[in-house]
C-alpha cells in the first residue's frame, strides 16, 4: 500500500515505538491520528507531524468508539492501523504477598489484548467500506506483541499471556478479511529503547543489551517503524508474527 494522503490510525503513538511509527507514517505523506492517554505529548508529536491527537483508553469501548470517529471526521476511514498501546508490569503468579491480584491480571490483558482488539474490530469496519486499491486492498492493521508471547519469562505470566493473544489473533483476522481485503500482521519485538526500558537503572539496560547476540544494543524506535512500514507496504505479507529481537532467546528469568 502506497500510504501517501491515506488516513492511519496510531496507538501508543505519543512517545516509544508508536510515536517512531507515526513519524514514519507521516514522512511518507500519511495523515496520521495519534491515539494516547498522555496528552500533552500526543498533541506535542502531532503538532510536529502535522498530524492529529486525539484521547483514548484503547481498552475503552467508548472511548475507542469516539476516538476513531473523531479520527474519522478530521481525516477520513483510516487505511491504517498500528497498535502500540501496551503496559508491562512485571508480577509473579504467587508472590512475598501471596497471589497475584486477578485485577492486576485482567488489567494487562484489558490493554494489550482487548485493547488491541478493540481498535481492530472498529478500524477493520470502516476499512472493510473503503474503496479498494491495488491488488483489491482496502486496509492494514499492524499489531505489536513480543518475544514474551513465546519465552515469557518468570514475573510475565500477565505481559506474556496477553502478547501471545495478540499473536493468536493475528491470522484468525487475516482469514476472516480476506474476503475484505484487509490484512493483518504483527510485529513481536525484543529488547528495545522504550520510555518503559529508560526507567530501567542504566547498569540493567547494558545488561540487556549485551544479551542481545547480534546487534548487542537495544532496538530503537526507528527500526521498529521500519518493519511497521514493510508490513504495511508489502502486500504479499499478510497474516504474520514476525520477531524483531536480534536473534535473542529469552531465558527463565
Amino acid at each position: 500500500m502506497n500510504v501517501h494522503g491515506q488516513a492511519a490510525l496510531v496507538t501508543g503513538g505519543a512517545s516509544g515505538l508508536g510515536e517512531g511509527t507515526a513519524r514514519s507514517l507521516a514522512a511518507r505523506g500519511a495523515q496520521v491520528a495519534i491515539l494516547d492517554l498522555n496528552m500533552d505529548r500526543a498533541r506535542t508529536v502531532a503538532e510536529d507531524i502535522g498530524g492529529l491527537a486525539v484521547e483514548c483508553d484503547v481498552s475503552s469501548a467508548d472511548m475507542a468508539v469516539a476516538a476513531v470517529a473523531a479520527a474519522r471526521d478530521a481525516h477520513g476511514s483510516a487505511r491504517v492501523l498500528v497498535n502500540c498501546a501496551g503496559i508491562a508490569p512485571p508480577q509473579r503468579i504467587v508472590g512475598k504477598n501471596g497471589p497475584m491480584p486477578l485485577e492486576n491480571f485482567a488489567r494487562v490483558i484489558e490493554i494489550n489484548l482487548i485493547g488491541s482488539f478493540n481498535m481492530i474490530r472498529l478500524a477493520a469496519a470502516d476499512m472493510a467500506e473503503l474503496e479498494p486499491m491495488a491488488d483489491n486492498e482496502r486496509g492494514c492493521v499492524v499489531s505489536t506483541a513480543s518475544v514474551a508471547a513465546f519465552e515469557g519469562q518468570i514475573g510475565q505470566a500477565a505481559y506474556a499471556a496477553s502478547k501471545g493473544g495478540v499473536h493468536a489473533l493475528t491470522i484468525v483476522c487475516a482469514r476472516e478479511f480476506a474476503r475484505n481485503g484487509v490484512r493483518f500482521n504483527t510485529i513481536a519485538p525484543g529488547m528495545f529503547s522504550t520510555p518503559l526500558m529508560e526507567t530501567l537503572p542504566d547498569e540493567v539496560q547494558t545488561a540487556l543489551a549485551a544479551a542481545v547476540p547480534f546487534p548487542s544494543r537495544l532496538g530503537t524506535a526507528e527500526e521498529y517503524a521500519n518493519l511497521a512500514m514493510t508490513m504495511v507496504e508489502n502486500v504479499m505479507l499478510n497474516g504474520e508474527t514476525v520477531r524483531l529481537d536480534g536473534a535473542i532467546r529469552m531465558q527463565a528469568r
